[in-house]
């Protein structure tokens, strides 16, 4: 994987190659604040000591700003720092921009997509297109799954 930096809440940056040591689960999601997100950020955020325990850290990226996901992060209390790709080059690094009918206009927009790398930085598994209802729980089994081996 191409390293990489994000604005990150928090006053952070992410930097892709400091993330070695721990899993980590990069899931990228359309828009804060939207119900499908929430659901998903509030899924992932109520199992994120199940996730600690695997030595996992939590990560999402979306294409909102930094005052956006910092609003979005207070009003669900994640315990996860949020990406902001403005410009675009993680998704693409990810190949996540997908075209979507949006109110019968095509917009590209980005497709929920979750990627699970060890603590290598390899890629253990990959989720695309998925629904936002129960896929931290699918995350965190295949997780459970994967490490038990």
């Amino acid at each position: 994987m191409q390293d990489f930096s994000l604005p990150a809440t928090g006053g952070k940056t992410f930097h892709w190659h400091e993330a070695r040591g721990k899993k980590l689960v990069i899931y990228f999601y359309p828009k804060d604040d939207t119900p499908g997100c929430t659901t998903e950020g509030m899924d992932f955020r109520d199992l994120y000591s199940e996730f600690q325990r695997l030595n996992t850290e939590i990560v999402g990226v979306s294409r909102d700003d930094l005052p956006s996901h910092e609003k979005f992060c207070t009003k669900l209390s994640l315990p996860f720092a949020l990406l902001s790709d403005g410009d675009e080059t993680v998704c693409r690094l990810f190949d996540v921009l997908k075209p979507k009918n949006m109110y019968g206009k095509m917009v590209v927009g980005i497709e929920r997509s979750t990627f699970l790398f060890d603590e290598q930085g390899n890629l253990m598994q990959e989720w695309r297109g998925v629904r936002s209802t129960g896929h931290a729980n699918t995350v965190l089994d295949t997780l459970k799954s994967l490490t038990e081996r």
